[in-house]
């Protein structure tokens, strides 16, 4: 069996989809569904079980898996309850990493670009001790996925044991399917797509930094079909560990985003500018680019679709449709 933890969550559940769909019914989901309609990402899958992850310690005892996606956390970067973050994003996954270990199950987990903070130290995946305590994040989610980065890579560095496979994954911007449970977390197109679709027109930030213009702000944005390829790779490479980014190498702007929603649908922009909320100007990211090389030596060689591309077929194989999900 493969247990995908986060399993109901966007990334998860596309991974569950490719799983399914690559044959495999044999997935354990750790998540829980609550009342936002998140079931609704696995209405269309096989599974074997949804374990809580309150009950996921017992459900572990005695078992042999094939491998642990681990996806499951807090994600918001408004977070604020410092101690449920913690519980959630680190000491979990640290239990979880215990039990790879003891169990010689491999691991793959998923990291963050919001480890690399502002981005003033770049966006090197370096698995150093050194390079990852360099690294500053501006809020509790980034700290929390930074603090399990260092605890793999410290008991590395000291050669202590670990899973025979073990993969940390950056993820930069994801979009795509599956992702409409997130709220205010949703990509800007998914929150702004029935607005495209009517005309109504679409509100993007304007710029508070001399020298980029209003709606030029710019992030990785990175099509989850990409994302979910990386993940299968890993699954079938399993001499392959390390820390790796996960985005496209290629920052594109938000007004680029919109434009490619708009050609999409074959209409004419309606964009205007709005100023920045105050409460964010100070921690607001103006850039993030992933550097991919590490990824491409490690031997991935599934490339990335292209921003124009992603949106055209979010667009139109879901956005577009009664049934947006996957």
């Amino acid at each position: 069996m493969l247990l995908v933890t986060g399993g109901a969550g966007f990334i998860g559940s596309n991974v569950v989809a490719a799983l399914n769909e690559a044959g495999r019914s044999d997935v354990v989901v750790c998540d829980l569904l609550g009342s936002d309609g998140k079931w609704r990402n696995l209405a269309k899958r096989q599974l074997v079980d949804i374990v809580p992850p309150a009950e996921l310690s017992g459900w572990l005892e005695g078992r042999k898996l094939d491998a642990v996606i681990h996806l499951g956390a807090i994600s918001e970067t408004t977070a604020s309850d410092g101690d449920l973050v913690i519980e959630t994003n680190f000491r979990f996954s640290m239990r979880l990493l215990d039990w790879c270990t003891a169990a010689a199950v491999p691991l793959i987990y998923a990291s963050s670009a919001a480890t690399y903070g502002d981005g003033e130290e770049g966006f090197d995946d370096d698995a150093s001790v050194p390079a990852l305590r360099k690294l500053r994040p501006m809020n509790l989610y980034g700290w929390s996925k930074s603090l399990f980065d260092i605890a793999v890579a410290e008991r590395r560095a000291r050669g202590e044991a670990l899973p025979p496979q073990c993969v940390g994954l950056k993820f930069f911007n994801v979009f795509g399917p599956n992702e409409y449970h997130k709220g205010s977390m949703m990509s800007v197109l998914a929150r702004r797509f029935d607005d495209v679709k009517a005309g109504r027109v679409v509100q993007l930030f304007k710029s508070h930094r001399e020298g980029i213009a209003d709606g030029d702000q710019r992030r990785d944005f990175i099509y989850v079909d990409d994302v979910v390829r990386v993940i299968m790779w890993l699954v079938a490479t399993p001499e392959v560990s390390g820390l790796f980014n996960v985005g496209t190498g290629k920052a594109r702007s938000f007004r680029d985003l919109m434009l490619a929603a708009y050609a999409a649908l074959g209409t004419r922009p309606n964009i205007e500018y709005v100023d920045m909320p105050e409460q964010i100007r100070g921690s607001y990211q103006y850039f993030t680019q992933s550097k991919v090389d590490r990824l491409l030596r490690a031997g991935y060689n599934g490339g990335f679709t292209t921003l124009e591309d992603a949106v055209k077929a979010y667009v139109g194989n879901y956005l577009d449709r009664p049934d947006r999900f996957r």
